[in-house]
């Protein structure tokens, strides 16, 4: 897997080429904003740690990620023990199933789980899409409110059964945090300019750093702690859904601090005229040695290409999505 992923990703990198400074399609005219919470100016890469805007984001991404990838890793177990036989049609708790009957349930977690990563792929798409309507801030508030609804309704349905309703809402969840990993870029863009937005973000990502390390060890170590006290499993996951609950409010209040950057975190003219005139420098050297001239980077490119690049990528995600819908259909049976 490594191997894969490292292939695939390498091809990524060097299929990267930037525009020149400046440049923008024929005929197209940037759209007027009149929020105060998108600048047209920009705020450098080692400045944007030194403002409370940076920190406040940063809390925001990882309190959205901590309250979703902690899940990610218990997806499976969680079905399972919070369902148990009700997913084959049998009213036992978890520890009185058989191994047969272990074995059936596994698969049905299989595709609760590979259902989780479709969501997660498309709330990439579709919410970062409506952020461009809705707004950065009203997304990520979006996020923490049906967050909360969503995590506190979880031990309900997990209590009553509803299958349905459970796996829905832990769907919606995921897309979300799908959703705060492509918006996140925009906000910042909206906030510190767009300039150094890309070394802005990398910095911001230790975020979801910290997220991969608070989320597991939260849900992981509630569910350990709660099985030693004799909680049975159906209901171990009720305490984590509360305190989820609690780590997305504080998010939402996180978010709600966050405001236009102040006057003085901005380069001058002159700082940004040298910043762009390195990057245009970079960019002339960068197409001169991957092409030749530095004019042919802009050169249309190739249909058989494109095409063949989009059937490399879509025709594995289509199987994929197919064999998860298939295993996960019987969920919403």
């Amino acid at each position: 897997m490594a191997a894969i992923y490292f292939v695939f990703m390498t091809a990524g990198a060097f299929g990267y080429r930037l525009p020149r400074p400046g440049w923008k399609p024929a005929g197209w005219t940037p759209p007027a904003s009149g929020s105060a919470m998108i600048t047209t100016r920009h705020v450098h890469v080692n400045e944007a740690p030194k403002t409370p805007q940076f920190w406040f984001i940063w809390w925001v991404l990882c309190l959205n990620v901590t309250a979703g990838i902690g899940i990610i890793g218990m997806a499976s177990p969680m079905l399972q023990e919070v369902f148990a036989g009700k997913l084959i049609g049998v009213n036992v708790v978890f520890n009185d199933l058989s191994l047969a009957q272990k074995s059936q349930i596994a698969a049905i977690a299989a595709g609760f789980t590979g259902l989780l990563s479709l969501f997660n792929i498309g709330g990439r798409f579709v919410w970062a899409s409506a952020s461009d309507f809705l707004g950065r801030k009203l997304t990520y508030y979006t996020f923490f409110v049906l967050g909360i609804l969503l995590y506190a309704s979880a031990p309900w349905s997990g209590h009553h059964g509803q299958i349905s309703l459970f796996v829905g809402a832990f769907c919606i969840i995921l897309s979300m945090y799908g959703g705060g990993f492509a918006t996140v870029p925009a906000y910042l863009a909206d906030m510190f300019g767009t300039q150094m937005v890309g070394a802005i973000h990398g910095r911001l990502l230790t975020a979801w750093s910290a997220a991969g390390i608070f989320g597991p060890v939260i849900v992981n170590y509630l569910r350990e702690y709660q099985l030693g006290h004799g909680v049975p499993r159906a209901q171990v996951y009720d305490v984590t859904a509360y305190l989820l609950c609690a780590l997305l409010a504080i998010g939402f209040i996180c978010n709600w601090l966050v405001k236009p950057v102040a006057d003085k975190h901005f380069m001058t003219d002159a700082e940004l005229e040298a910043e762009r005139k390195k990057a245009h420098d970079a960019t002339r050297a960068d197409a001169a040695s991957a092409v030749g001239t530095a004019g042919a980077a802009e050169s249309p490119s190739n249909p058989l290409i494109i095409a063949g690049a989009w059937a490399f990528v879509g025709i594995p995600l289509a199987w994929g999505v197919w064999i998860t819908l298939e295993k996960a259909w019987i969920l919403f049976g």
